[in-house]
């Protein structure tokens, strides 16, 4: 009788099954997407038809985070840029108008985050910290622009592809308006709160 525990010619190969995860089980990166223009100047869109059209472009695990278009979801998209773009063509028919859709992973919203937090320690009380969400860095032109909108009342800081404004009074107090800034820089943007932001980066 051969010794099946020794090696050589004699040892018998057991065949092990490799169980590859299958695209149902394997875990899908989560993406933060903030949208331009909705729910104000008089449109409104329900929270619950905007996450269920996020499922019929693709996505997964959908939910929105109060109601003025901030969508957490999971898909299997490699390219934000492009998926930007996919979920921009896929929501207009349902908006009527074209709205950016501005995308971040969990790690850089914990780090904006931060940022905008630090930033509100910065000002007074009655002041506050907002957040201008752009789809790349700006240049030195845009730079220079954003300079231009600066006031006693208004300061501005840039890092990576988010502004923030630092409002160091009530911003009724302000002339500063997301228009403006749009229209000086030639970029489109959508702002918001750091106490917003603090408390949506908390559910990730």
């Amino acid at each position: 009788m051969k010794d099946l525990g020794q090696g050589g010619a004699g040892r018998q190969h057991r065949r092990h099954r490799i169980l590859r995860p299958t695209p149902n089980t394997c875990a899908m990166p989560t993406t933060i997407a903030f949208l331009r223009a909705i729910n104000v100047g008089g449109r409104f869109l329900k929270m619950a038809t905007l996450q269920a059209h996020f499922e019929t472009l693709g996505c997964t695990g959908v939910r929105t985070y109060i109601n003025s278009g901030n969508v957490i979801f999971e898909t299997r998209a490699r390219s934000l840029p492009r998926l930007a773009q996919t979920l921009e063509d896929g929501l207009e028919p349902l908006l009527g108008f074209r709205s950016e859709v501005f995308l971040r992973t969990p790690a850089q919203l914990q780090q904006i985050a931060q940022r905008a937090t630090a930033h509100r320690a910065a000002v007074p009380p009655e002041g506050e910290v907002n957040v201008a969400f752009l789809s790349a860095p700006l240049n030195e032109a845009h730079t220079a622009a954003l300079d231009t909108l600066k006031t006693t009342l208004d300061d501005f800081a840039c890092e990576g592809s988010e502004v923030y404004w630092l409002c160091r009074g009530r911003q009724s107090d302000s002339k500063f308006s997301n228009a403006s800034f749009e229209r000086r820089l030639q970029q489109r943007a959508t702002f918001r709160r750091q106490r917003m932001l603090a408390g949506l980066a908390a559910t990730l």
